[in-house]
């Protein structure tokens, strides 16, 4: 299986949880950027949250205060757990990283996932109903 891949993904009623396992390229020093990525069928693809070199967690507004990102150093796993769980959240979950050596100092690691992930999961399916 190729890195990163993700799982823990599956269809929930409205209001329920569900948390998304990731498991990633290690990297041993702190110039790299990963997180989850999110598309649903029409949309453009969104940043949910993401995790820099230095333990920086960035959240997209409209997850803050339901989803949790963290990341298991000694097992080079990321996870996102996801709370009270909306319909609007329903979308195909990407766990992606950037290479190696990636330093950007000015920028949120959200603003990044654009250009910068260069590592992409064939990505998990969630589906939340009303």
């Amino acid at each position: 299986q190729g890195l990163p891949a993700e799982s823990g993904g599956g269809s929930v009623q409205a209001g329920g949880s569900l948390r998304l396992s990731c498991a990633v390229l290690p990297y041993s020093h702190n110039e790299y950027y990963m997180g989850w990525i999110r598309q649903a069928p029409g949309k453009e693809r969104e940043g949910v949250a993401c995790i820099d070199g230095a333990g920086r967690i960035s959240n997209a507004d409209p997850v803050k205060g339901r989803f949790t990102l963290s990341k298991d150093n000694a097992n080079n796993m990321l996870y996102l757990q996801m709370n009270n769980l909306n319909p609007e959240d329903s979308a195909m979950y990407y766990c992606a990283q950037t290479k190696r050596g990636e330093y950007h100092p000015k920028s949120d690691c959200l603003s990044l996932i654009q250009t910068k992930y260069h590592y992409w999961g064939q990505g998990t399916q969630v589906t939340v109903s009303s």
